[in-house]
This record gives structure tokens, C-alpha cells and sequence, in this order.
């Protein structure tokens, strides 16, 4: 049997220990109580359910209090769900971020016994198949197992900061005697760009050398003006066994090199990041997004095209402005490329999606390049859903790697992968080539559908969760780095766990048993928040740089009493302040949660108007059902409570520039944004509206908690109680009313907060940050690297490529054959190509 993985820690009060003499303490409730949970038999309990059945059993309520209050409350409150097989109900607790323990009671005598991952996840395989989950030879994976010689962070608060760790962990690691540091020398010795050495040369080989070589070095840069070129002195530095790449100054030579000094002499770690941070190593990015309809306009609103496309093109130009600064700053002639890797799809709809290479509008150096889905049958024609696209992934990776080996003529530095399908391919391509990877999830699905590990079986037919779950948990361990944009993405909040901890443990009965899959205490986790397009999203008091030209049209959009396909409702007081909300008309959006507050708080009703920008007018225009729902109870809250006068409905917006313009109109009004969503995975149009000067009020669940200051920057509002929500909108508008300064001071503070902490900038800072100092640790523990490989790839190519052939592969009439070769003779490989297929040859074989 296995034993606790790593993965799974303790806390230091063992749950397990406190747990009896708790169920002693209220022993005759808790006996009732436990008879309640096992008189229905089999089944999973969420928390809410433990305490409605609890609810039951203790009618009291100050008795039921009583009980709560000690040591079983927190326990109970602690727990994530239970397991009901009678006569025992098994408990998985989760009392802080990370930790997980697992304890099994017995409804007969109330005895408490610790128990394992595994024993807990046989317990749940139970209810749906029994036989397999009694199978002592059921396929169990632990990629704990080989994370032995990872050094792991221990409090939850921690989580996250994987950059600061690494660098006091290698810190501590070139410490001591003077050969400990032989690693960074080596690892210097390797740097190079096209063939041509950087940094320092084979002269330089041991530590003693470099030591004496930077003090030299030191004694002469300090005579030389601050400002002398480095090609006035590059000559002088050769000789000591110095290469280009420390700086394009005397003075950011000598900065450079006195870093480098202190580390090797005394490191601590803000040297250690500081001279990292500084090292010539990330020229050539590569960035994998191959699903949806990937293109710079005409392209937002395409089947599984949204937000990430949005991401990724802002992310390039963010990007690019770093490396051209840093390269300069480095003394380098270097030009950087930063290549999109999308699909090619010839049924283009209109968009540029069957362009194979096109440059990034505000870029020098950027460009998509799309390579096609191809199969036995040649060139796949149409669009194909995210959730079916694992089919062509492997061959795509393959065929990705030789376009961008021609187009980079080499290898890149860096890729980084977008949501499942990037990643993977992400992970196959940064191992054939030996390169640093990131990851980037987005959204990990296995959050948004309730118990769909248990349910795999039942869903895949659908969404083929068992290819998608262990893509992610391939991709997550492959990875030498992963992006998230919030501390709530990676290891969620005191109450839910984050997306990525929902890969800790889990299971797919009659498939495998995932004992350790993702440790969120693993160094790799870092959180990098993107930024809202400040060319698009700047604030509303820059009159200049305004976009005067859709005026009369969000005029006319927002107050025009006519209703057309753009918009309904009308708002009859224009005196009055907005209050706004853009979203998709999903259910946990909570839009029509906002407007049945709204309906509901006649005192709201009576300081602002109300204004909606999402979804359609006309249910049947949608082809999702829940956002048909979600229209028609739209419809019925305006009749319920005869907001006509009140509320303006627009439909869903897909012109950023007209956006960015009509936050700032609301701003004019004074008006505020509101972010109501039952849970936000970040929140992106909060960044948006707070860019643009709009006091923004956002959910408490999810992202934007982190985001906003609760009354400093924002304010926090919990979307389960929509009267103290809706309360609290109100009494900011009424203080506006006493205090004319009232509403520019949360506009100011919102505004000072997005500058200080999410920009692109500083993103972009960042990520190239972790690309440097993730390459060099990659090279730290590379034997520990290699090992982890190995079974990652035993697991792909013994289950995973199994469960990938199970995935239909659409009957398409229209599909191109694979070009037929020229009836003229070929043209002479030119030298670019005869390097590309050589390339091709070493990696994948002849043939």
C-alpha cells in the first residue's frame, strides 16, 4: 500500500490526534449525527451537506453553535467532503492551503483512524467501480516519488513565490567552500548566442580564476568614466578571459561584475536575483496556443476564442519591450523573436487563421506562425473543439518544431504553453530540444465540473476529461516553471481549493489513481498578474489621449431611448451616476445577480443607473444553455422589478478600443464598475476599469480579492449575500454625495495600485526573470530532471497515447491531401534548410 506522499503534508496539530476527544465532547450529537450520515447509504458529502444534515440532528440552534465552536467545528469546517460507506464516514480536511490529511470515523463507537491518500481515494473509487478499486494491482501514479530531491516550500503562505525560493535555495547552495559555486561557473562558461561566447570564456574555468579575474577587472572599469561605451574597452576585458553581455556602459559593467563578485564571495539571494536577472540567456521565445481561431481581429467571439487570445498578444508586446531593453542594457547587437505558435485552419472563417506567418501589429520582431492539424488523410480543414483536440497534438508538436527551427534558424531559448493543449505540446517540444519551459493553465477544467475525475467515464464522451486531467498533470510536472496570475489559482483560499491543488490527488476509477500529481508547494509556482493594455486602458483624466471619435456612438449606446439589436432599456435620469458590469452571461458571471440586487435595493435604485454590456437579447441566438437561461431570467428581472427607466442592457462588446472609451465615459458620470461573479479565476476587466480611474467593486471569491485593497484600492463584495452587497454599493455613492472627493479618492487609490502591481511591465519583468534563474536551477538538478522525464514519458506513451487514440477523429469530406511532390525537379536545399532537416534528423530519427 502507499504511504502519504510528499505531497500531502500535515499540519503540525495532527487532525487525526484532536479528532476523538472532539466527537467525545458532544458525544450524543455527534452519535446522531453520524447515524444521519450513513442512514442514506453510499455517497459523497460536501461540506454543505455535513452541515444541513448537522442542522437536522441539532435543531438548536445556541446548542448547535456550542458544538461548532470548538475543535470538531473547525475540523468540519476544514472538510472538503466526505465519504459515506457505512459504517464508516471518511473525512478529507484540508485546515490550510496545501495540507491534507484524511481520517476515517465509524458511526458505531465514533473511533477516529488517520488514513492515506490512497486508502481515501479507494474509498470514493468505490461508489463507482467497486471491483476496480478492491484491485490490488490498479494503476497507481506518484510523481511525488520522483520529486525527492526537490526542495520544498512548508507554509502556505508561501505558495507562489517559487522565484524568491529558488534563489535562496541556490543561494545556500553555492555557499561555503569555494568549489560550491563551480555549478554558476560552468553554467556561465555555457552561455552563448548563435555560437558566439557571452559573459566569460574557457580562460575563466574555476572559481579562484573568475574571483581574481572580476577584481582586475574592477580596479580598471572603476577609472573609466560611467558612461564610456563598451566597445571602447571590450578588447581589455577579452584579454582577462570577459565576453560581451555584462553591460553596454562602464558602469553596468562593473555593476554587473560586482554582483556576480558578492555572490561567489557572500551570495545572498537579492544578489543571487539581481545578477540573474542581468545574464544574457532568453533571446528567442516560443509561445503555444493552438486551439480556437488565434488571429489579431475578427477572430473574439469564434468558437473557444476569447480572453486568452487577448492575453497572449498583449503578453508578446510586453515581452518583446523587455528584451529589446534588457539587450541593450546587456551591450548586445542582438535582435530577439518572439513566435505565436498557433493551428492553421484553411476554413478560416473570414480571419486570418489560414495566414501561415503574420506579424504582430506593435511588435519589430513578433509573428504567429500557424502550422495546420494534420492526419493519415492530409491537412485537417475545419475548426476542431478544444475539448477533441488530442489527436493531432503529438504530430503538431513535431511539426511545430521544424517550422520554428526554420523561421528562428535555431533553437529558441524559452517556450512557454497556453491551457492543456499548449502545454502539452509545450512539454513535448521543450523535451526534444533541451530548453527551459513554462506553463500558463488559464483555467484547469477539472474546478468548473463538480466530482468530474469520479465522473470521467460519464463525460468523456463529451469533453474527454480523462485525456485533458492528465495532459494538465503531464504538463504541470514537466514544466520547469509555471505562471499563475493569482495566489487563489494555485492553492485557492482558506475555504476552496485552487485549481492547480485540485491535481494534488485525485482519481479516475478503472483508469489510474493519482496519489501525488501536483505539489503546490513545489519552487516552480510563481504568481505573475498580466495587465490590462494601457494604450487601450489608461484613465479617464488624460482628455488628450482619449478616443473623442466614438463619442456620439457611446452616447447614442448608452442613452438613446430606442431599442435595436445593440441595445435595450433605457436610462431616463442621465444626471445620475452609472454603475457598470461587462461578462459573459454564464451563471457564475452572477449578472442577473447583480440586476435582481439592484431591483432590490430601492435606495441604489434611487442614487444610479444601472448598465449591462453581455450576452444577446434573443435566447435562441445563443447555443449555450446555460447562457440562454441566464437571458431569459435577465428578461424576467426587468419585468419583476419594472426597471425600464433604470437600466440600459447592451450586447456583448468586442471592440477593446470602444471599450477602453466607454469605461472612461462612466467614469465621467462618476459612476463605478461592478464585478459581481460568483467566483473569478483573476478578473481581468477589473484591472481594466480600475486602469481607467472607475471605483470598482469585486467579488471576494476568487482573484479579485487579491486584486483590490478592500477600502483603500476597491472594495471586496461577497456575491452569496447580494443586500449587504448591494448596501455596500450604496453607501459609496451616498458618501459621494456628501464628499466630493470621496469618489477621486478610491479612483486615485485604484489607480495607484494597478501601477504598482499589475502591468505588463512588471509581468513581463517577471517571466523573463524566471526564465533565467529557472534554466540555470533546471541545470542544479538536472539528474533529479532526467529521472522525472523518464517516467513522465513512460506515463504518456503507456496511458495517456492510449486514451488520446479513443478520441474520434471527424469525417471530413474537405480535408487537403498532403502535397504531392513537384513534377519538376526539387530546388537545392538552401543553407537554412540543410541545418533545419539535419536539425530534424538528430531529434526525431531519419525518415
Amino acid at each position: 500500500m502507499a504511504s502519504t506522499p510528499p505531497a500531502l503534508k500535515r499540519s503540525d496539530s495532527s487532525i487525526a490526534e484532536s479528532m476523538p476527544d472532539a466527537l467525545k465532547q458532544s458525544r450524543y450529537h455527534m452519535k446522531r449525527c453520524f447515524a444521519k450520515y450513513i442512514e442514506k447509504g453510499r455517497r459523497i458529502m460536501k461540506l454543505h451537506h455535513l452541515m444541513d444534515e448537522m442542522e437536522r440532528v441539532i435543531d438548536d440552534k445556541v446548542e448547535r453553535n456550542r458544538v461548532l465552536e470548538g475543535v470538531l467545528g473547525y475540523i468540519l469546517c476544514s472538510t472538503q467532503e466526505a465519504v459515506v460507506i457505512p459504517p464508516h464516514v471518511a473525512f478529507s480536511i484540508r485546515p490550510n492551503p496545501g495540507f491534507w490529511e484524511f481520517v476515517k470515523v465509524s458511526s458505531e463507537d465514533l473511533s477516529v483512524e488517520s488514513i492515506t491518500v490512497t486508502d481515501y481515494l479507494k474509498f470514493k473509487e468505490t461508489l463507482y467501480d467497486e471491483k476496480w478499486a478492491s484491485d490490488e494491482n490498479s494503476l497507481e501514479v506518484d510523481f511525488g516519488a520522483v520529486n525527492f530531491t526537490v526542495p520544498l516550500m512548508t507554509l502556505s503562505s508561501s505558495i507562489g513565490n517559487g522565484l524568491s525560493f529558488v534563489s535562496k535555495f541556490t543561494t545556500s547552495k553555492l555557499s561555503g567552500r569555494l568549489e560550491s559555486a563551480q555549478p554558476l561557473v560552468d553554467y556561465l562558461l555555457s552561455l552563448n548566442h548563435s555560437g558566439e561566447k557571452l559573459m566569460i570564456n574557457e580562460t575563466l574555468n574555476n572559481v579562484s580564476k573568475l574571483q581574481m579575474a572580476l577584481i582586475v577587472a574592477d580596479v580598471y572599469l572603476s577609472a573609466l568614466p560611467n558612461n564610456t561605451p563598451y566597445l571602447n574597452f571590450d578588447l581589455r576585458l577579452k584579454e582577462w578571459g570577459f565576453e560581451k553581455g555584462w553591460g553596454e556602459t562602464a558602469e553596468r559593467v562593473k555593476d554587473t561584475m560586482r554582483s556576480l563578485s558578492e555572490v561567489l564571495q557572500a551570495p545572498d539571494p537579492l544578489n543571487m536575483e539581481k545578477f540573474f536577472s542581468r545574464i544574457p540567456t532568453v533571446f528567442n521565445v516560443v509561445i503555444f496556443s493552438p486551439h480556437g481561431y488565434f488571429g489579431q481581429s475578427n477572430v473574439l467571439g469564434l468558437p473557444d476564442t476569447g480572453g486568452q487570445v487577448v492575453y497572449i498578444l498583449d503578453q508578446v508586446k510586453a515581452l518583446e519591450d523587455e528584451l529589446l531593453q534588457r539587450i541593450k542594457q546587456q551591450g548586445l547587437a542582438v535582435k530577439p523573436q518572439i513566435v505565436v505558435v498557433t493551428r492553421l485552419i484553411p476554413d478560416a472563417k473570414g480571419t486570418k487563421c489560414n495566414q501561415e506567418l503574420e506579424e504582430i501589429i506593435g511588435t519589430k520582431h513578433s509573428h504567429i506562425l500557424r502550422v495546420p492539424f494534420r492526419t493519415e488523410k492530409g491537412v485537417l480543414n475545419q475548426w476542431v473543439s478544444r475539448f477533441d483536440i488530442y489527436p493531432y497534438l503529438e504530430r503538431y508538436a513535431k511539426d511545430a518544431t521544424a517550422k520554428i527551427l526554420d523561421h528562428m534558424d535555431g533553437k529558441p531559448d524559452l517556450v512557454i504553453g497556453n491551457y492543456t493543449d499548449g502545454n502539452l505540446v509545450a512539454s513535448l517540444v521543450a523535451n526534444k530540444l533541451g530548453i527551459t519551459q513554462g506553463t500558463i493553465a488559464h483555467a484547469l477544467e477539472k474546478t468548473k465540473y463538480e466530482d468530474s475525475d469520479l465522473k470521467w467515464k460519464e463525460l468523456d464522451p463529451k469533453y474527454h476529461f480523462s485525456c485533458q486531467f492528465l495532459a494538465d498533470t503531464i504538463s504541470m510536472n514537466a514544466s520547469d516553471f509555471v505562471i499563475a496570475s493569482t495566489f487563489q489559482e494555485i492553492a485557492g483560499s482558506k475555504e476552496r481549493p485552487g485549481q492547480y491543488e485540485s491535481h494534488t490527488a485525485f482519481t479516475l476509477p478503472g483508469l489510474c489513481r493519482v496519489v501525488s500529481g501536483i505539489n503546490v508547494f513545489d519552487p516552480k509556482f510563481n504568481i505573475a498578474a498580466p495587465g490590462a493594455d494601457q494604450t487601450v486602458y489608461f484613465p479617464y483624466t488624460e482628455k488628450q489621449a482619449r478616443f473623442t471619435t466614438f463619442n456620439s456612438a457611446i452616447e447614442e449606446l448608452l442613452y438613446s431611448r430606442e431599442d435595436n439589436n445593440e441595445h435595450i432599456g433605457y436610462l431616463a435620469d442621465k444626471k445620475k451616476p452609472i454603475i457598470f458590469s461587462m461578462a459573459r452571461f454564464d451563471t457564475v458571471k452572477n449578472i442577473t445577480g447583480l440586476t435582481e440586487w439592484y431591483g432590490q435595493n430601492q435606495r441604489l435604485r434611487n442614487l444610479v443607473n444601472l448598465v449591462i454590456v453581455g450576452g444577446f437579447f434573443d435566447p435562441s441566438k445563443s447555443k449555450d444553455r446555460e447562457e440562454m437561461a441566464e437571458i431569459k431570467k435577465m428578461h424576467s428581472l426587468i419585468e419583476k422589478y419594472q426597471l425600464k427607466g433604470q437600466i440600459r442592457w447592451i450586447a456583448a462588446q468586442t471592440d477593446r478600443q470602444r471599450n477602453g472609451e466607454l469605461y472612461r465615459y462612466i467614469a465621467d458620470t462618476k459612476g463605478a464598475f461592478v464585478q459581481p461573479a460568483l467566483y473569478e479565476a483573476f478578473g481581468l476587466t477589473v484591472i481594466e476599469a480600475m486602469n481607467c480611474g472607475l471605483p470598482t467593486f469585486a467579488t471576494n471569491q476568487g482573484g479579485p480579492a487579491e486584486i483590490i485593497v478592500d477600502g483603500v484600492s476597491g472594495f471586496h463584495i461577497d456575491p452569496n449575500h447580494g443586500e449587504e452587497s448591494s448596501n455596500k454599493i450604496a453607501d459609496f455613492f451616498e458618501m459621494c454625495k456628501k464628499d466630493a472627493n470621496h469618489w477621486n479618492k478610491f479612483s486615485a487609490a485604484g489607480l495607484q495600485r494597478i501601477n504598482e502591481c499589475y502591468t505588463w511591465k512588471i509581468y513581463a519583468n517577471k517571466v523573463l526573470n524566471m526564465g533565467n534563474i529557472y534554466n540555470f536551477w533546471r541545470q542544479l538538478n538536472k539528474d533529479q530532471k532526467q529521472a522525472k522525464q523518464r517516467y513522465l514519458q513512460m506515463f504518456y506513451s503507456l496511458l495517456f497515447r492510449t486514451l488520446v487514440k479513443k478520441v474520434p477523429i471527424p469525417n471530413e469530406e474537405a480535408e487537403q491531401p498532403a502535397p504531392k511532390p513537384s513534377a519538376k525537379p526539387p530546388p537545392q536545399p538552401t543553407p537554412s534548410t540543410k541545418r533545419s532537416q539535419s536539425r530534424l534528423q538528430r531529434l526525431f530519427g531519419r525518415g
